[in-house]
């Protein structure tokens, strides 16, 4: 990973340890939207989107220009529901 994108993955996660009582109905799940997968309310940005691009080096702002349907809270909102899913799924084996 990119030094500059690790640096804001760890900036992105640290708002996320604050921003635990987040209101998570920003991330819905369709089965008719996006197979399925979590999305942004309203959207077809998926929380895997929004991880991808981070992990990439995409800092909050580009993620907010290059996708004008996206806010600072719901950039938010898929990285704490990134981390509850983390938290909640058994390890796999190696």
């Amino acid at each position: 990973m990119h030094r500059e994108g690790r640096k804001n993955l760890d900036q992105n996660v640290e708002q996320v340890r604050y921003n635990q009582s987040m209101d998570t109905a920003l991330i819905q799940s369709d089965p008719s939207v996006m197979m399925g997968k979590p999305v942004i309310a309203g959207t077809r940005i998926t929380v895997e989107l929004i991880l991808e691009r981070m992990a990439a080096g995409e800092s909050t702002e580009q993620l907010l220009a290059a996708h004008p349907h996206l806010t600072r809270e719901s950039i938010s909102a898929a990285l704490t529901y990134a981390v509850e899913a983390l938290r909640n799924s058994p390890p796999k084996a190696a």
